[in-house]
């Protein structure tokens, strides 16, 4: 058995939209549009590069049915490339590109196999003995174990098993087509290629058992470093696995805590200093960065007093770092130094006042309730990246952050 590579990829979702700033830039929403096709077709071009055995993708290579076959047309397009440097692709279908979602089709290249979806099926590249064993999903909702459906691995055969799973589970995605690292170790595979969970993961390395995570993060839910992974194969093991940054568009989160922080200007400096390591990260993508700023400060009222301009100062900082850098979104949950405010001779703190308020549950019930009716009008994608339905607390510590600023300004 000679020694190869191959490309483990997953969850290309090809014609997902991603959200961030496109409404505040058209060249920029151009980009972002167009991240998760560049980065597949940079996959592509590592692959021909690379001279690898062949290309894997573990499931949901489109989000859903096709509004027309213009997202099939590119798939095609890109894997007619791998066909003509003679490089297969080997593909299963996953909850979002399940058989009875994807509708529309076009012809593909014959070096590309899809598993079948009514049972589990076995690929060999004979010159190379390996044995691709798959299962695609038949619909979008797949309860049942399917490792447990799989071939026995064939003796004196490098064997690798593709599966759409949720596997050991994780928070933030639907439970599909659930197993073990057990079950999947008691099938005798070399090597196990997951998708669905769109962070990476080596779940075992005896066997391999590994999630690459998904090419292209599409918000800031999905942060970091995405694209797949290369497998080296000797002697008919693993020798070695690196990853492959392919993302065109990445997400990333900071948090600044300006307790040191005496007036906006140290405020901005401390900040642009905080975005100063995401520079080099944007040399070769756009950088999307969500600014969280924390601290007592008696820079407080004043930052929170012109949110816009504050937000416009800080996107020119990372503007000054590098061109790709943007300011993602602020958040702002800094506190100002408790001092009782003279009003009529009476002492007050207004911010004992609010953060009253912000604690009494008949508000909260309301204020919930207001939110969940203005989310409920605006498209989905708005309303999740608003974030209306899960930074509720966020959204009280800025609206308090923006009256105590207005207070302090009408008392200087």
């Amino acid at each position: 058995m000679t020694g190869f590579s191959f490309i483990h990829a997953a969850d290309l979702h090809l014609g997902s939209p991603l959200s961030g700033l496109a409404a505040r830039d058209a060249d920029l929403a151009r980009r972002l549009a167009t991240a998760g096709r560049q980065a597949f077709e940079d996959l592509v071009t590592q692959a021909i590069e690379r001279s690898v055995a062949f290309v894997v993708v573990a499931g949901d290579i489109y989000d859903g049915d096709w509004a027309d076959n213009t997202i099939g047309l590119f798939f095609a397009r890109q894997v007619a490339r791998l066909d003509r440097a003679g490089i297969p692709t080997i593909l299963v279908r996953g909850n979002h590109d399940a058989e009875s979602v994807i509708t529309r089709s076009i012809t593909l290249p014959p070096s590309v196999h899809v598993f079948p979806a009514n049972r589990a099926g076995t690929f060999r590249l004979e010159g190379l003995r390996v044995a691709l064993h798959g299962r695609s999903f038949q619909g979008r909702a797949v309860e049942e174990n399917l490792s447990l459906t799989y071939p026995a691995a064939l003796p004196g055969w490098f064997n690798l098993g593709i599966l759409h799973t949720s596997c050991t589970g994780h928070a933030a995605h639907e439970t599909y087509a659930p197993c073990s690292v057990a079950d999947l170790a008691a099938r005798g595979y070399e090597y196990w290629a997951l998708g669905h969970i769109h962070e990476y993961a080596e779940l075992s390395r005896d066997p391999w058992i590994v999630f690459p995570g998904n090419l292209q993060g599409r918000s800031i839910r999905e942060r970091g470093e995405k694209g797949a992974v290369v497998v080296d194969v000797a002697d008919g093991r693993v020798t070695g696995l690196q990853r492959l940054a392919l993302d065109r568009a990445r997400f990333e989160q900071v948090s600044v805590d300006l307790a040191a922080a005496t007036d906006p200007r140290a405020a901005l400096e401390a900040v642009e200093a905080a975005l100063r390591p995401f520079a080099a990260l944007a040399a070769n993508r756009l950088v999307l960065v969500r600014v969280h700023l924390t601290g007592t400060t008696p820079a407080h009222d004043a930052l929170a007093a012109d949110r816009e301009s504050l937000t416009a100062e800080i996107q020119a900082a990372a503007h000054r770092l590098h061109e790709d850098l943007w300011l993602e979104r602020l958040k702002i949950e800094t506190h100002r130094p408790r001092a009782p405010m003279e009003s009529s001779g009476t002492a007050i703190d207004p911010a004992a006042l609010l953060a009253d308020i912000d604690r009494d549950p008949d508000f909260r019930t309301r204020a919930k309730a207001a939110l969940a009716e203005i989310g409920g009008r605006m498209p989905t994608a708005v309303a999740a990246e608003a974030g209306l339905d899960d930074e509720f607390d966020a959204l009280c510590a800025e609206a308090e952050a923006l009256i105590l600023g207005r207070l302090v300004g009408r008392h200087c």
